[in-house]
């Protein structure tokens, strides 16, 4: 029994240590990336390259996902209503819902899944080929042309893309209403707008904000420093989705307890 607790003990151990081994060296790491964002602008052309790649490919799950879960939380919430609140409300309550919430953090789960994953492993195949060694032996910075670029493309591009996620997401709501429940557009969308306060957006992409920082930053640390061939790739990109979405979840969390105060 005392040896298993340990080992158990040890196990815990090392699990800390590379843990905060891992929090340091990303912290080293996001300092290196932030001091070369201003050389990122000499070379626009990639940048905009990364926008196209994080942006415009990832519109039509976007927009899927979106409608879904308007849809959904709109069934849901007239079937809790029932006949017992006016349906003006429906609309202020999937208003509000996906504009503070939903949208924002399905938006950034869907891309942390899509491009995370992605970029990290586009990262961690050129880490383990060496293809990052010849940008060095080159002269070139990777973080210049690799990893900045790609920071700012997905920390533009989150909001745009969680403010298309509003809208369609508020559309696919009134569909449902008016589908199921017999909500008239005039019904629906005076609740949406009676309840609305600009302040409600701006927290919305505040966060879709973070969550692109966090979903990019994961996928260059990880992608650049992989090792081990195949295996780490695999191993990288798993730690990316799984940073990226725990630091999602927290991070709304967080930001919900800030900045939505009465």
């Amino acid at each position: 029994m005392i040896s298993l607790l340990n080992r158990m003990a040890e196990a815990l151990g090392r699990f800390v240590r590379r843990f905060l081994r891992t929090v340091v060296n990303y912290l080293f790491f996001v300092w290196d990336l932030f001091k070369n964002i201003p050389g990122a602008f000499t070379n626009l052309h990639t940048t905009v390259g990364q926008m196209q790649v994080v942006g415009i490919t990832s519109i039509p799950v976007v927009i899927a996902a979106s409608l879904a879960t308007g849809a959904v939380m709109s069934w849901q919430l007239a079937y809790q209503f029932g006949d017992m609140i006016p349906m003006m409300f429906l609309g202020m309550a999937v208003g509000k819902a996906v504009m503070v919430e939903l949208c924002p953090i399905l938006t950034a789960m869907v891309l942390a899944g899509r491009i995370g994953a992605s970029m990290c492993s586009e990262l961690g195949t050129m880490a383990v080929t060496e293809q990052l060694d010849a940008y060095k032996v080159l002269g070139l910075n990777p973080y210049k042309f690799l990893l900045a670029p790609r920071l700012i493309a997905t920390v533009i591009m989150l909001p745009v893309l969680t403010v298309l996620s509003i809208f369609i997401g508020i559309v696919g709501g009134y569909g449902v209403a008016h589908l199921y429940k017999e909500v008239s557009f005039a019904v629906f969308f005076y609740g949406v707008r009676m309840f609305y306060e600009d302040w409600d957006l701006a927290v919305g992409l505040i966060k879709a904000t973070l969550y692109g920082y966090f979903i990019a930053s994961y996928a260059c640390f990880f992608g650049f420093f992989t090792h081990s061939g195949a295996e780490g790739v695999g191993k990288s990109t798993k730690a990316t989705v799984v940073a990226g979405m725990t630091s999602i979840l927290i991070g709304g969390f967080t930001l919900s307890k800030l900045l939505l105060v009465d």
